[in-house]
């Protein structure tokens, strides 16, 4: 078998390499630390930071190993620009792990030519997150059913409120699942061990288990009304972009409870403000916004109801772990010649 060169265009832990090497003699995986700033926090191995700059010589040097790659583990230094050239100048390049779950909306968005998108393979590392943003889903699930705002309120007035308030109860609510890909299935598993009453869209109609009935997205306007809970997995797409609008946030239950952790633009922000204002949307966990970071002056920072996670409700200590392990497995099946896993549909954007 012939070598196969695989270049990582981020930070890799060293132990991880070792894990790529030992897949198969054929590989050959190059990953120069000296080339990224040092490791400081967890996620870090995204890319740089922003700022970051090398000298002319290690940028040089940079570029010359992604143009020598096969392969390359993540988009250069995570930046659509660097992927762009990357594709453009290296012409033996086949395959593009990009490494973050929502990669497809970087390739569908980049300036590559229709017979570059055909020469090489892009996939994502779609799935990882699931767990982690299935446990990120019941937290929101609790905090908004159990009032959450109002305890932490009454706690810091030192406050035992002469008239206890009731709570809802999770079992028995309904969950509606927008997207019922890997995150959204992981989502179903935990909510169904609650007792809840879980309902989703999918764009291919199949049964999922554990979810009582399932929908195409063009039914969400007849559907949302039945849901105590709203939890969004979507990716950021031209056709998801501002789906929750003022009109179908409307059509949900007087003070539901919205969570989101697909992507920020599938929420119509301004939308979303005005109903959290008015009592429509009762409650909300947001881990993705439209722009971020969210900006300082956002009214969603204000609302005790709302629960602001900075994108960082997967981020855990086996991330990278994980990223690898996705990688890996797409990696045995690109070396034995079969059809990968996560593959980026651009017309779809992901």
């Amino acid at each position: 078998m012939s070598t196969v060169r695989i270049v990582a265009g981020v930070p890799l832990s060293e132990h991880l390499a070792d894990r790529i090497r030992e897949v198969d003699p054929g590989v050959e995986l190059i990953s120069d630390p000296a080339l990224f700033p040092a490791t400081r926090v967890l996620g870090d191995h995204h890319g740089p930071p922003p700022g970051f700059k090398r000298s002319a010589d290690e940028q040089a040097r940079y570029e010359s190993l992604i143009d020598s790659a096969d392969v390359l583990y993540a988009v250069p230094d995570g930046r659509r620009s660097a992927l762009e050239r990357a594709v453009a100048t290296n012409k033996k390049l086949r395959w593009i792990h990009t490494q973050m779950a929502g990669g497809g909306a970087m390739v569908a968005s980049a300036n590559i030519s229709d017979e570059d998108l055909q020469r090489v393979t892009f996939t994502t590392s779609a799935g990882v997150h699931a767990d982690m943003l299935a446990e990120f889903t019941i937290l929101g699930i609790f905090a908004g059913a159990k009032n959450l705002a109002r305890l932490q309120a009454q706690q810091s007035l030192h406050e035992w409120p002469r008239q206890r308030a009731s709570v809802r109860s999770v079992g028995g609510a309904t969950l509606l699942i927008v997207g019922l890909g890997e995150i959204g299935t992981a989502i179903a598993d935990r909510a169904t061990a609650l007792g809840m009453r879980v309902i989703g869209t999918k764009r291919t109609i199949t049964d999922v288990p554990g979810v009582e009935s399932v929908y195409p997205n063009d039914d969400l306007p007849q559907i949302v009304g039945e849901a105590d809970h709203i939890v969004i997995t979507l990716p950021g797409t031209k056709y998801t972009e501002g789906l929750f609008d003022a009109d179908l946030l409307a059509k949900a239950k007087k003070g539901v409870n919205l969570i989101n952790v697909g992507r920020g633009t599938v929420i119509d922000e301004g939308a979303l403000i005005a109903a959290l204002q008015s009592g429509q949307v009762g409650s909300a966990a947001l881990d993705v916004f439209a722009k971020e970071p969210l900006a300082e002056e956002s009214p969603l920072w204000d609302f005790p109801q709302v629960i602001v996670s900075p994108h960082s409700a997967a981020l855990d200590e086996l991330e990278e772990d994980r990223l690898v392990d996705s990688f890996i497995a797409n990696l045995r099946k690109f070396l034995a010649g079969q059809p990968m896993a996560h593959i980026v549909q651009p017309e779809l954007g992901y």
